[in-house]
């Protein structure tokens, strides 16, 4: 064998061997993606951070809407999670809401997300 097969079959190795490695690290990376939406959804605090951002209320009644004046229009006392865009009912009480991943949200809750159910 010649030298410059030698060196040939060599760089085809080590190309083979890199690409191998980040293939490898890109589906160790699709594979926790894949498991965190599988994990069992918790239900979203008032409490939570990005909840306090967007606003969301378990009780829709209780929203300032001072703070929240989508709220206060006669429109929006009939916006609720449950008839949000994003909401997916999971039970009586809850859902999953695409806004909050992997959080349930209560049927009866806002927050200044709230979009309408697009009709079909």
């Amino acid at each position: 064998m010649s030298s410059k097969q030698f060196d040939s079959k060599r760089r085809d190795f080590f190309k083979m061997g890199a690409l191998t490695a980040v293939s490898l690290v890109f589906a160790g990376k699709i594979g926790s993606i894949a498991s965190a939406a599988d994990a069992p959804a918790v239900v979203l605090t008032e409490d939570d951070p990005m909840a306090k951002t967007l606003g969301y209320f378990k009780d829709a009644n209780k929203v300032d809407v001072k703070k929240w004046p989508k709220r206060a229009s006669p429109e929006g006392k009939k916006q609720f999670c449950n008839n949000c865009q994003f909401f997916t009912p999971e039970g009586k009480a809850q859902g999953k809401c695409q806004i909050f991943a992997n959080k349930l949200v209560a049927n009866k809750g806002w927050c200044n997300t709230w979009t309408a159910k697009v009709k079909t």
